[in-house]
């Protein structure tokens, strides 16, 4: 599985960090980067929900 983040669409709420630290960072402008990929095994689950609960849909899910 992989992830990918629009930085046109994100805001940098960090929820995606908060739901998989081990696959997303905020940069130092804020934004959501993606620090897994692929994204291992055992965190696609973590992943999943940060793609499910981003306020701006700003992730893909690409598997």
């Amino acid at each position: 599985m992989r992830v990918v983040v629009d930085r046109d669409r994100c805001e940098g709420n960090a929820l995606c960090v908060k739901f998989a630290p081990e696959v997303f960072e905020l940069d130092d402008d804020d934004y959501a980067v993606v620090i897994a990929d692929p994204v291992p095994p055992e965190f696609e689950a973590h992943a999943a929900k940060a793609v499910d609960e981003c306020p701006r849909a700003a992730i893909t899910r690409h598997d």
